[in-house]
């Protein structure tokens, strides 16, 4: 079992929820995250004052899949969250020692 973690632009939020769910992934969680990357963050102007934005709004989603689902997720992902331009976001991808779900006491893969 693998957990993916990907960073992505808060806007291409539904297109990769979206498919993901086309591939069979039945579930995942998200999280609004901050950070910085290359891009250092940017500066806006604000009622006619600039101040500097050093860490920007992402999402932060993880997929828990099987070891032979990991690269479909991975790909999907990519495809749906790239636009082209700095700020993209990143995918991890990290091992699964165990999991349980709480309502049945399913362990491992008849968990996820």
């Amino acid at each position: 079992m693998k957990i993916v973690m990907a960073v992505i632009k808060p806007f291409k939020l539904d297109e990769v929820r979206d498919a993901l769910s086309r591939i069979g992934v039945q579930g995942l969680t998200v999280t609004e995250v901050r950070g910085y990357g290359r891009q250092k963050g940017h500066t806006e102007v604000y009622r006619g004052t600039e101040y500097a934005v050093s860490l920007l709004p992402k999402m932060k989603i993880e997929v828990a899949c099987s070891s032979d689902q990991v690269d479909k997720v991975v790909e999907t992902i990519a495809a749906a969250a790239k636009t082209g331009q700095i700020g993209d976001g990143k995918i991890f991808v990290a091992a699964l020692d165990h999991a349980i779900r709480i309502r049945t006491g399913e362990s491992d893969t008849a968990a996820l």
